[in-house]
């Protein structure tokens, strides 16, 4: 599923737990947001996992998670984590 099969509804829902923690508002979730981000939705997260768990998120391996890539994550498996 991807972020044009969704509502508007869901999008702007999506879009308020992304904002949430892109802590500087440029638009993307870097590493140390994402630390935060897991250790909200995920305590019991393994430091170990942090980094494959963003590599596997960041799909054009830019270094950050946009809007697409949360979008596409949160709806699909975000509470495996």
């Amino acid at each position: 599923m991807s972020k044009e099969t969704l509502s508007e509804q869901q999008t702007a829902a999506i879009k308020i737990e992304f904002d949430f923690f892109d802590r500087d508002g440029n638009g993307q979730i870097d590493i140390t947001e994402f630390i935060e981000l897991l250790t909200v939705l995920a305590p019991k997260t393994k430091a170990s996992h942090v980094g494959d768990g963003f590599k596997l998120i960041d799909k054009n391996n830019d270094g950050f998670i946009d809007f697409t890539e949360f979008a596409d994550w949160w709806q699909q498996c975000w509470w495996e984590y």
